[in-house]
Parts: C-alpha cells; structure tokens; sequence
C-alpha cells in the first residue's frame, strides 16, 4: 500500500467515524444530556463535511469539488458556532436562545454576504474575496474556541459548588481537544490556499483520525452533569449564578444568627454521621439531611467556612483517609482507602490529597509508619 492509497484510507475511516459518531449522538442512546448530545451530533456530522470531496472523489473516480458550493460552504462556516452550543448545553442544560443571541448569527450573515456579493458582483475582485473568505474563517473558529474554552473552565469552577466528585462531568476531554481540532483546521486551511499541501495532508489526516478516536471514546461515555430533576438543575445553576455575582455574595440570604445555628448543625452532621463517605454525595442530598434549602446551605459554607462545597467534603475526605492510611493494621490498599474515603477514582484521590497535603497519599503513609 502506498502513501496515497493509504491516505486514502485514513480518508475513509475519518469520514465513516464522525458520520457513525454523529448519528450515535444525535439517537443519544444513553438518553442523557439531550440538547448537548444533539448539538454535539449535529457538530459531529458538520465536521464530516471537510472529507467530502476526498470521500466522492474516491467513490466517482475522478476529482469532485463540493466545497466551492455555496450551502456547503455556509454549513462549515457554521461548524464551530454548532461545536460552542453543545459546550453551552453540556454546562448549562436550562439555556434558551433569547433575542439577544441572534449576535451569533453576525459572522455567518457577513459569510454569506461575501459569498453572494462574490458570485453575483462582477466588480469584487477574487484577490479581496479571498483575503475576506480566510480571515472571516479564521476569526469564526479563533473566536469560538475561545470562547468553548472559558465556558468549560467557568464549568469546572462552577461544578464544585454542588458537586463533591467533578471527575466525569468536567468535560476535561472536551477542554483537551477542544484547541487541538481547530488549530489543525487553521493549519490544514491555510495550507492547502497557501501552499500545495499534498504532503501535508496525509500527516493531517492521521492526526485527525486519532482525534476523531479520542473524542469517540469520551463523548459516547459521557456521563449526565446534572443527575438531578429539572426543577432541581434550575436551583443549582441559579446558585452558580449567585456565586458568579460579586454584588450578590456581599447580600445576606439568612441572618447571622441563622449562619452559625446551621453551620454548627453542618459540622455536627459531618463529624458524627459522615456523609462524605458517599461518593454520590451532592449539595441537594446534604441540604435534604439538613432540612435546609440548597441555596441556604452553599451560602453558609461559602460564607461561613470560605470554602465551596467541594473543598469543604474532600478536605473531611482527606481527614478521614488519613485516619486509615495510619493504621498500620489495615489490609487496606491505597485504591481501596479512596474508595472507602468517599472517592470514585485512585486519580480525584491522589490529585486531592496532594493538593490538600501536598503529598501523596503513598509518601503520607510511608512517613506515618516511620519508614
């Protein structure tokens, strides 16, 4: 098999992935993350489109070229706005489309405007239509992966207000390659207008194909973020809210009186029933124990023990591992003390205890036992 005939190939596998991909999703056959999984299908299908012109030339014999069709165009145009509604839906499951969000539609009407002033105007010069074409294309994607990109780092700041294990709905995967497709995509574009990008494209399409594996393997095991009610996913994101607004934090939501009565029940809960061992433990399940609402109970441990509610369950986490990573008599191993601890990975173990000890819980224990 040559470089072509290989090429070729990879060509092939792409293009089936992300059209098998993409159907995966939009049937969303494990029925979580609705509006995500369809946004994300439809990205999925849309980022396809780029092969076409291999996949029919392949199939017809000869050299096809779909990508100078207007709709065409127009639908790749809009691939990355697609790719930042599904990360807008994987965060936050409640957002509707307002009138104000019709500013996503700015870019993509100026797209098609060159377009058809191209087509239809003798007098635009190509020179000036393709400066136009490349740096609207290049703006379009720079501008909405970084806008992906803040949107699932404000997530992860956000997950752990209600959330004592953020490991599977972090969108960590989405975060590492959410960059990496579309600075390919830069490169493989201004290549192939630049420069005779034959070469390059055989490297590129490997890249993509191991890309186009990677994102298979999370996107199809993504867990629901928000396993809870729809009424009770509006309550926690409208504390998220709250807690993004400074001028709100300053507003008491109880008393001082009220703060210190429920902070004292809280810590009493934690130190005699321990309800951090539950590794599903979440702020509604803790509220519900309390009797109290889940926007009580965020403000009391972020006012009242400046911490949000991750850090406040691990750290008892941690308090409680360390107990058993000093009993010398325990037949415990160290996965097993996380799972014990209230953990659901030997990696959100490791990565809290270090960041709490800043040491490993292997180093802690073997300095515990004198070693």
């Amino acid at each position: 098999m040559n470089t072509t005939e290989l090429n070729n190939f990879i060509v092939i596998l792409i293009y089936g992935s992300l059209v098998l991909l993409s159907l995966l999703e939009l049937t969303n056959p494990l029925k979580g993350n609705k509006k995500a999984n369809a946004c994300f299908g439809m990205f999925l299908f849309l980022w396809s489109t780029f092969w076409l012109d291999e996949i029919l030339s392949l199939v017809k014999g000869s050299k096809v070229d779909v990508h100078s069709l207007l709709f065409v165009q127009v639908i790749q145009f809009l691939t990355p706005i697609i790719f930042y509604f599904s990360v807008l839906f994987f965060t936050n499951p409640a957002f509707k489309f307002k009138v104000s969000d019709l500013k996503y539609a700015i870019l993509p009407v100026i797209f098609l405007a060159n377009i058809l002033f191209h087509h239809f105007v003798d007098f635009y010069i190509d020179g000036v239509f393709q400066i136009v074409f490349l740096i609207l294309i290049l703006s379009q994607a720079l501008f909405y992966t970084a806008l992906s990109y803040i949107t699932i780092r404000k997530h992860k700041k956000r997950i752990q207000l209600f959330s004592s294990n953020t490991e599977g709905i972090n969108l960590n995967w989405l975060e590492h390659i959410i960059v990496v497709i579309f600075v390919i995509n830069i490169i493989f574009l201004i290549y192939n207008i630049f420069y005779d990008a034959n070469a390059l494209n055989y490297l590129m399409n490997f890249i993509f194909l191991a890309v186009v594996y990677f994102v298979g393997c999370y996107c199809l095991r993504q867990k629901e973020i928000y396993p809870v009610e729809e009424n009770q996913v509006q309550e926690l994101i409208s504390i998220e809210d709250i807690s993004d607004d400074k001028e709100e934090v300053k507003r008491k939501l109880i008393s001082d009186e009220e703060l210190s009565k429920i902070k004292a029940a809280l810590e009493d809960l934690m130190k005699i029933e321990k309800p951090y061992l539950d590794s599903e433990l979440n702020l509604i399940k803790l509220s519900q124990i309390l009797s109290v609402s889940t926007h009580q109970l965020s403000y009391v441990i972020n006012t009242g023990f400046q911490k949000n509610f991750f850090q406040y369950v691990n750290e008892y986490r941690i308090e409680y591992a360390k107990i058993l990573l000093k009993d010398s008599s325990s037949k415990l191993s160290i996965l097993g003390i996380a799972y014990e601890s209230g953990f659901n990975s030997k990696t959100s173990f490791n990565t809290t205890f270090k960041k709490i000890t800043h040491q490993t819980p292997s180093e802690f224990k073997k300095i515990s036992s004198g070693l």
